[in-house]
């Protein structure tokens, strides 16, 4: 206890450090407190009636909800949250893969990275007015009687306001990346699924406790179930694959003080989970859409058929299609902020080599052999993270708590944590202050000034 005060009093001391944290704590404030703002001719209090006469929040528009902070059934002016922006990112990203043209601004480098982001800005607000639309439809069929006024103004604006609570909610993620600590919409998607932690253990607790739930020693075995799904997917986010290079030595100086550099083996940490949590947020973002068609159809479109199994979260096509769209996801990703040749030719240029490995061509292909195998079980163990939630409602778990058993919240929560604590990490250890941990480390904690 007494490291952990030391520690907080090392952040504190760090000028730049404290006012990145505040800065974030003051950006995410303002998120969860847009998320309580409803929209204009909404009733919220007959909207709570409605969902507690229905049963509560469960479902795949449940795990809408919880990424939109609660916003989604408070009808709150960030009801849609940052999911369409980053349906616009998968869209623009699987763009530069066919279309040459966005391929090419894509490497100008700098410049071609603002105009895709701007594509992407403009992109998002095409698809929530789409989803807005289908949002109104959704109220109107499901809370008719929260709604206080309605007619072709109420669309139009309620679409207005969705649009900019959207890019809103879009600049913080991105001020928070920028001047924050974190990544600003992991973080934002994270606060949400935490606000609703609370009160879903609570709900599972008093259904535990009632006739028939099974008692407290059902409960306790749930917990301790679920921290060993939580150590299992911090080490998923933390296991990686060293790769051993030699540098050779060489002797730097002049004016008679010469020094003798280099030398020593050095590794190439290759992560069993390179592509970190975006695989599972892109393959939920694409899951989300056919229960927004739903929604945008009517409920009663919803009582049967392809639709209503794509939007229910707990039946076998869901769950495969998910697992499917993680593997993809995770090997497109991993593709593009890992290149291989661009490793090798680094290596090469700075007189480094792989022991018993040519230098480049062969040293190309050696990392993307050894990419290839850890991409795989990584990618199929991530696969399982997502539809553990599945898994758990079968096991006897609430809807509501199951979506903390594991799936695209779990791994969000961890992997967004860890990242966080990292960056700190790296802040304290830049300043020759101790690190959060005396023994073990963060990921991505090493001696400053290595190559890689």
């Amino acid at each position: 206890m007494k490291k952990f005060i030391e520690t907080l009093q090392h952040i504190w001391k760090i000028d730049e450090l404290r006012k990145r944290i505040l800065y974030t704590l003051g950006l995410l404030l303002i998120f969860r407190l847009g998320t309580f703002v409803t929209i204009p001719g909404v009733d919220p209090e007959a909207m709570a009636d409605i969902i507690e006469s229905q049963g509560g929040t469960g479902g795949l528009l449940g795990m809408l909800n919880n990424f939109a902070g609660g916003a989604f059934y408070r009808a709150g002016i960030f009801a849609l949250g940052i999911m369409p922006y980053i349906t616009a990112s998968i869209v623009m990203q699987l763009l530069t893969l066919v279309v040459p043209s966005v391929k090419k601004i894509q490497r100008d480098g700098e410049s071609g990275r603002r105009k895709i982001q701007q594509y992407t800005r403009a992109l998002t607000i095409i698809i929530t007015a789409v989803q807005g639309a289908a949002y109104i439809t959704f109220l109107k069929t499901t809370f008719r009687g929260a709604l206080v006024i309605d007619g072709p103004l109420f669309m139009a604006s309620t679409i207005i306001i969705l649009i900019s609570g959207t890019l809103f909610v879009m600049w913080l993620g991105e001020k928070i990346t920028d001047r924050g600590i974190g990544n600003g919409v992991s973080l934002l998607i994270t606060v949400g699924i935490i606000a609703s932690l609370p009160g879903s253990l609570i709900t599972e607790f008093n259904a535990k406790l009632s006739a028939g739930g099974g008692g407290l020693l059902i409960f306790l075995i749930e917990i301790l179930v679920l921290l060993g799904v939580v150590l299992a997917t911090i080490a998923l986010v933390q296991a990686t694959r060293k790769i051993p290079v030699q540098y050779p030595k060489r002797m730097v100086g002049r004016g008679g003080r010469v020094a003798e550099v280099g030398g020593a083996r050095q590794f190439i940490p290759l992560k069993l989970n390179a592509s970190g949590v975006m695989p599972i947020i892109f393959a939920q973002a694409l899951m989300f859409l056919p229960a927004q068609i739903t929604t945008a159809l009517g409920q009663g479109q919803a009582s049967g058929g392809l639709l209503a199994s794509l939007s229910d979260f707990g039946s076998p096509l869901y769950n495969v299609l998910t697992f499917l769209l993680v593997i993809v996801f995770t090997y497109f990703y991993t593709a593009l902020i890992i290149n291989p040749k661009e490793m090798s030719e680094n290596m090469k240029q700075q007189g480094g080599f792989i022991p018993g490995v040519r230098p480049g061509s062969q040293t190309t292909s050696f990392i993307e052999n050894i990419l290839d195998r850890i991409t795989l079980p990584g990618s199929v163990f991530l696969g399982l993270i997502a539809i553990l939630p599945a898994f758990a409602m079968l096991a006897g778990v609430g809807q509501n708590f199951a979506l903390f058993y594991g799936g695209t919240s779990l791994l969000i929560m961890v992997a967004v944590v860890l990242d966080t604590l990292q960056q700190i990490e790296s802040h304290l250890l830049m300043r020759h202050y101790d690190g959060l941990l005396d023994k073990g480390k963060i990921q991505g904690r090493s001696r400053v000034g290595a190559s890689f």
